[in-house]
């Protein structure tokens, strides 16, 4: 029994040499004494259990695997390792990138703020835009801090308080004015109206829906307000300088992008574009321009309908337009030194016709152009010009066989012509004073400037036809064409007894269409009227020269 009795030395010797074996490790050592053990004596009172701590760091992969699961109680002091997922580790790791973010600048410039690019600021303009080739907007001014309630005072102030305009380019009680003074007035003063007023008709509606026509009609009606208005109101005149500008600036922004999209620019402008250039002519004659600007107007009509003669969607508008830049055109002839009329007039004029389901020519809104007597008054203009030249080189004889022949030409087909209106229409009187003054314009270009029975009998007849004229009751079917007529009759009425009633007449029509240019037409009349009594037959038979030595030149449409 003492045999089988260890001595407690020599199991504390056994146990010692047990441990450090226990905690040496070589390369073919068990994985089992990595792991916890814990090793029994023979008998348990003997001695406390002692616990193995292995080294972490030294053991294997699948040590590790194991160690994962060891419990906390059985190693208090063993610092374990930080959890990971099941598996093998990779070798190689993936590194996850973070996404590098750039956050859009508040500050940069307006362009890169649209496409969302990082703006690197630079000024006057930014990299980016410079190195894309496109325009850099520049960048916003910076603002002084707001507290959140200041930012939603200026958002409540930004609220439009107004309701937009009803009409665009009717702005206030000034341009109702206007709009209705057209409406109500000038539109009727401006052409015939026994049938139709394509200025109420077809120029009112479509200068609803074109902003730069409708600058143009209230610069018309408020020039017609001013040039009759003895001391005319501020407010007024400012605003017809502010049609005039804003007509102007978009009817040149109407051209420039029609000449920016196609080689043959002036087919692709617009009707609206062609209207607002007559309006503005129209502009010059109520104003009683006397510099000339409507021949700017004239020519650039001139040059549109030449371009467009075939292009036209709206046949009325083509006809309404073309018949009065030739009623214009013509009319000029008579008062301007130098001839007006060209190839593109004389072209205009053979090639107006009317849609054959309109008669021809009673559906014209102007006398003169559609009943050919326009077309006598081009021939005379001529005739005029070939004596001015020879009264010039001081030809004793200034007439010669091929003018009075041509003369003579027209003179016959003066007596031939026919009047197509019926006796009761209001135009029938005044057709016949059409060619009655045509006639008095051919006499006086061929015939001395002197009185004479001729003269006298000429001129009574065209008072004659005046007086037929129902200026009573006359809706304005015939005044707005009276201002030519009266001119040539004046011009010619060498007897003092027949002026009082041509000044009548002048006194008649400007108290009823308030035109700016009646009163310089006039003024030549008494010109002529004076140098006729003072016997300058040289000189009051070139009216023309008289208009120029004083500096006008207008219309007497």
């Amino acid at each position: 029994m003492e045999s089988e009795i260890q001595h407690p030395a020599v199991l504390a010797r056994r146990r010692s040499t047990f441990s450090s074996s226990a905690y040496s490790t070589t390369s073919d050592s068990s994985p089992d004494l990595t792991t916890d053990s814990v090793i029994t004596p023979e008998s348990d009172e003997d001695a406390p259990t002692p616990i193995v701590r292995p080294k972490v760091e030294e053991l294997e992969e699948d040590a590790l695997d194991d160690l994962e699961d060891a419990k906390p109680s059985i190693l208090p002091n063993v610092t374990l390792p930080t959890p990971r997922k099941r598996g093998r580790p990779r070798k190689h790791p993936v590194i996850e990138q973070k996404k590098t973010s750039h956050a859009r600048s508040k500050t940069g410039c307006g362009t890169c703020r649209r496409r969302k690019k990082k703006c690197d600021e630079a000024r006057p303009h930014c990299s980016n835009c410079e190195k894309n080739n496109v325009v850099c907007d520049g960048y916003e001014p910076k603002q002084p801090w707001r507290s959140g309630k200041q930012k939603a005072l200026v958002r409540r102030d930004s609220i439009p308080a107004e309701l937009p305009m009803l009409v665009e380019g009717i702005d206030g009680t000034v341009d109702q004015m206007f709009f209705h003074h057209f409406t109500a007035n000038v539109g009727k003063v401006l052409s015939l109206t026994d049938h139709h007023n394509p200025f109420l008709e077809i120029i009112v509606p479509m200068a609803m829906g074109h902003t730069g026509l409708m600058h143009s009609l209230l610069y018309l009606s408020g020039s017609c307000l001013i040039a009759n208005e003895p001391a005319p109101k501020t407010e007024w005149e400012a605003r017809q300088e502010h049609h005039s500008s804003k007509a102007m600036r978009l009817l040149q922004q109407d051209l420039a992008a029609s000449t920016s999209t196609t080689e043959n620019a002036v087919a692709r402008i617009g009707d609206p574009s062609i209207a607002q250039t007559l309006v503005l002519c129209l502009q010059t004659v109520c104003a009683g321009d006397t510099s000339g600007t409507y021949r700017f107007h004239l020519n650039a009509m001139k040059e549109m309908l030449t371009q467009r003669a075939s292009s036209f969607p709206n046949e009325q508008l083509r006809q309404f337009i073309l018949e009065f830049l030739l009623y214009h055109d013509y009319s000029s002839s008579i008062t301007s030194l130098s001839n007006p009329l060209d190839q593109r007039s004389i072209d205009l004029m053979e090639g107006f016709k009317l849609p054959e389901f309109m008669i021809q020519p009673q559906a014209g809104t102007l006398l003169g152009v559609m009943d050919g007597l326009f077309g006598f008054i081009s021939r005379i203009r001529i005739l005029r010009d070939l004596i001015r030249q020879r009264r010039a080189q001081g030809t004793g004889h200034w007439w010669d066989p091929a003018i009075i022949d041509d003369a003579f030409v027209i003179d016959k087909a003066l007596r031939e012509w026919t009047c197509v209106h019926p006796p009761e229409s209001p135009r029938f009187a005044a057709s016949l004073l059409y060619r009655q003054c045509t006639w008095l314009y051919l006499h006086r270009t061929i015939q001395l400037s002197k009185p004479s029975p001729t003269f006298q009998q000429a001129v009574d007849e065209g008072l004659q036809y005046l007086r037929m004229l129902p200026w009573d009751t006359d809706d304005g079917s015939t005044q707005s064409i009276l201002l030519m007529p009266l001119f040539l009759l004046g011009c010619a009425a060498f007897e003092p007894n027949q002026r009082p009633e041509i000044r009548q007449a002048f006194e008649r029509l400007q108290k009823w269409s308030s035109l700016g240019n009646i009163k310089y037409a006039y003024t030549i009349v008494e010109q002529v009227w004076e140098m006729m009594d003072q016997g300058k037959e040289e000189e009051t038979w070139d009216w023309e020269s008289i208009i120029a030595n004083r500096g006008w030149d207008f219309l007497i449409t």
